[in-house]
């Protein structure tokens, strides 16, 4: 697992982890897994997926000219369903980690 994929990157691997999306698609999609908090710029998406492209962790799957404009769509590859998998979990873990202690520590103030 490669350390520290950040929340940008994670949201951009989830949106193509059911299947193929254009840029813009990808960008509602990060929007809406978000609950609306996380809204990229399409700078920063694209380089997000250079980087995922660079890694091996996606791909670009197909490209379609609707309107004369070109849409480039992306997949994820095996290797990067297999790390967003992993990196799930890993949250998983860490957000029970997190109930445990929250529950144990003691009330503040008192009466």
């Amino acid at each position: 697992m490669a350390k520290g994929i950040s929340e940008q990157t994670y949201l951009v691997m989830l949106a193509l982890a059911d299947e193929p999306r254009h840029g813009y698609g990808v960008l509602r999609e990060v929007k809406a897994l978000s609950g609306g908090r996380v809204a990229l710029g399409a700078g920063t998406l694209y380089g997000v997926l250079d980087r995922l492209v660079e890694r091996g962790w996606a791909q670009m799957s197909d490209e379609v000219v609707v309107d004369g404009r070109l849409r480039r769509y992306y997949r994820l590859t095996d290797e990067g369903l297999a790390q967003v998998t992993a990196e799930t979990e890993r949250l998983r873990e860490l957000a029970a980690r997190a109930r445990r202690v929250l529950a144990a520590r003691p009330a503040l103030g008192g009466a």
